[in-house]
């Protein structure tokens, strides 16, 4: 594993200080780049601060905690992508953004990774580690194939009403939900979104995955949504289960359609 840059080495070091006496806190742990050894000079920190009694989801409880370890700048809860435990926070001096969830003891069990415990109390987040199992929350194909071809006609509804930056948008989530997971998988990964694909993802897969990038012009959407879907097929025909039910029909008459807008 890589050196700590020392702004993030700091910041563990000074939160570590601010709650080792507090008897309610179980421990700290660092998940995401700081696991693989993998961050750089525009990584972000993710905590997770164990505790006796819940903090989360009490926003002024979570902001009280987060300013024990600097001067936040500003902070709002993770509400937008389901966590209310999360308290996401831009700390000043240095200028650091940090993610903070804030968990119990029996909420650790349930984990998508295995965090670096960084400090603890009486061994008890390496007990928890031990004796359970992270799990990242699987790519469900067969969720997708039944979307695809739904979210392909509406990106063409938009393409063909003007609405540009519409469907600009919704390619963007398209490549976030669908394109970018199955990169991941196809090298062995995570289905983290288009996290790091620039480095991870074969040449010609990033090509293909460039295609389906646009400028707020009708030809230039009418092509990326071409080939998002051809990108999808064949992800999907190389990766998904054999028990896939491919909803074919819906793909003849959305592809049909798209020829027409």
């Amino acid at each position: 594993m890589q050196a700590v840059l020392p702004p993030f080495q700091l910041f563990i070091d000074q939160a570590i200080d601010r709650i080792r006496e507090d008897p309610d806190v179980t421990g700290l742990a660092v998940g995401g780049s700081w696991i693989s050894g993998n961050m750089d000079s525009y990584s972000d920190l993710d905590l997770v601060l164990v505790t006796t009694h819940a903090i989360a989801p009490d926003l002024e409880q979570m902001r009280a905690w987060a300013a024990r370890f600097g001067t936040v700048l500003g902070s709002f809860r993770g509400d937008h992508v389901g966590e209310p435990r999360l308290l996401i926070a831009l700390y000043e001096s240095p200028l650091l953004h940090v993610d903070i969830k804030f968990l119990t003891i029996d909420e650790f069990y349930q984990r998508v990774e295995d965090p670096v415990v960084v400090w603890e109390r009486d061994g008890a987040l390496t007990a928890v580690i031990r004796q359970s199992q992270s799990q990242y929350p699987p790519f469900d194909f067969q969720w997708t194939e039944d979307r695809f071809w739904i979210w392909v006609h509406y990106a063409a509804l938009k393409i063909g009403r003007g609405e540009y930056f519409e469907a600009m948008d919704f390619l963007s989530f398209m490549r976030n939900v669908v394109l970018g997971p199955m990169l991941h998988l196809n090298k062995k990964g995570l289905p983290r979104g288009v996290r790091r694909l620039e480095t991870i993802a074969e040449p010609d897969d990033l090509e293909k995955l460039r295609k389906t990038v646009a400028t707020p012009d009708r030809s230039t959407l009418l092509a990326s949504v071409q080939a998002s879907v051809q990108l999808y097929t064949e992800l999907r025909d190389a990766l998904a289960p054999a028990t896939l039910h491919k909803n074919d029909a819906a793909r003849i008459a959305v592809m049909n359609y798209l020829t027409t807008v």
